[in-house]
């Protein structure tokens, strides 16, 4: 198509910009796994998989969008992480496609992708001459649609890479909590800061998915919209082709009306009760995978808050004994004080009569004056303890 390739204005540093400005790289994975790079803008894009500017931006990566999976009329947008991309019937679009955490989706993708086109093409093509086994076979491998097959590579990967991520906060954070335990200082305290900044993080881009995961699962109009196999042939089938162009909606209420009523005569048709059992089954292994790894980041939050309490409690103690040092010390000072009082006062070169007569009156009075400041002091200390304020 002349639209797919570059367009290419007589200006070499407009179209630098115009690239740097509005073009993306993308890739095209077909049914069979073989992969196309496409550095294309947004209306290209538009063109080819027919959705909305606004289902687009939510790709953009220099926009900020929540995880999301939305089904539209010959589409499913798909926004996990790093993960973008956009599943047809037939085709998978993903964007940055030489990003590391990209780069293992496509192998993935090329690899489990052909099987399904392989098994599509033997039931198609030698359908008269394969044995009934074979078709047998056939007809288990092609049960799964082209784009849940896509989907299930999709959610594999966000799940294994959060996990993978959780794993690794697990293995920094245990020890450093078990080092902070045993002795606080400025570096500990400093490190597990850091690791629980990167955990509330974390956890929070695991509950995004998971709330997007949950709401899917919560709304079975919204599972049998992802059917994109299923409307497709509907809309191919008498019973539902009416006429509709093959083109973008006039706008997305009609669009959603028509998804509608193609699924509500497909299911009437074929009188199929569960028909988003298959997608139902899929997001609930995926779901459980995604809130194992939410688990396992509450359990850490649940440790790293109970070792928190146990420093809180270990400076609440410290606290205390600073506490009994200070009485243990004014005290001691008021007793001295007293005793510093009465030298003071009898040291002074003031005459008294029985200084004259008993020349050595003033050492008994130091004595005593230590002596009762001696009594005071443990006085006040048994005092404290029998009250409770020092520890015994």
């Amino acid at each position: 198509m002349p639209s797919e390739g570059y367009i290419v204005p007589a200006d070499p540093q407009a179209a630098l910009k115009k690239k740097t400005a509005v073009s993306r790289s993308w890739i095209l994975l077909d049914s069979s796994g073989e992969g196309t790079i496409l550095d294309v803008d947004k209306y290209v894009i538009m063109h080819r998989v027919q959705i909305h500017a606004r289902d687009l931006r939510i790709l953009d990566p220099l926009l900020s969008y929540p995880s999301t999976i939305l089904g539209r009329e010959k589409a499913i947008v798909l926004n996990l992480e790093h993960i973008k991309a956009i599943i047809t019937a037939d085709e998978v679009l993903l964007r940055d496609p030489m990003d590391d955490n990209v780069i293992p989706i496509v192998e993935e993708l090329r690899r489990r992708l052909p099987p399904a086109s392989t098994a599509h093409q033997s039931q198609g093509e030698g359908k008269e001459q394969q044995s009934g086994h074979n078709e047998v076979e056939a007809n288990e491998e092609d049960e799964s649609p082209f784009e849940f097959r896509a989907l299930e590579v999709a959610l594999e990967a966000i799940c294994s890479f959060l996990d993978a991520r959780t794993t690794e906060l697990e293995t920094a954070a245990y020890p450093a909590l078990d080092e902070l335990t045993s002795k606080i200082s400025s570096r500990n305290l400093d490190r597990v800061r850091k690791l629980k900044c990167a955990m509330t993080r974390l956890t929070a881009r695991v509950q995004k998915v998971r709330d997007e995961l949950e709401q899917l699962l919560d709304d079975d109009d919204d599972m049998a919209d992802l059917y994109l196999s299923r409307k497709l042939a509907g809309s191919s089938s008498p019973v539902s082709g009416s006429g509709v162009p093959n083109w973008f909606p006039a706008s997305p209420t009609i669009g959603s009306r028509i998804s509608r009523a193609s699924r509500a005569s497909a299911v009437t048709t074929r009188g199929d009760e569960n028909d988003v059992e298959e997608l139902e089954m899929l997001l609930e292994a995926y779901f459980m995978q995604i809130d194992g790894t939410l688990n396992k980041l509450t359990t850490l939050r649940e440790y790293i808050d109970d070792t928190e309490d146990y420093i809180n409690i270990q400076l609440d103690n410290h606290r205390n004994q600073l506490i009994q040092l200070e009485l243990f010390l004014s005290s001691g000072t008021v007793c001295i004080s007293i005793y510093s009082l009465v030298a003071g006062i009898f040291g002074m070169n003031i005459p008294y009569t029985w200084n004259d007569n008993h020349g050595y009156m003033f050492k008994w009075v130091v004595i005593v004056t230590g002596v009762v400041c001696a009594a005071l002091f443990i006085l006040i200390i048994s005092y404290a303890r029998f009250k409770g304020l020092v520890g015994s």
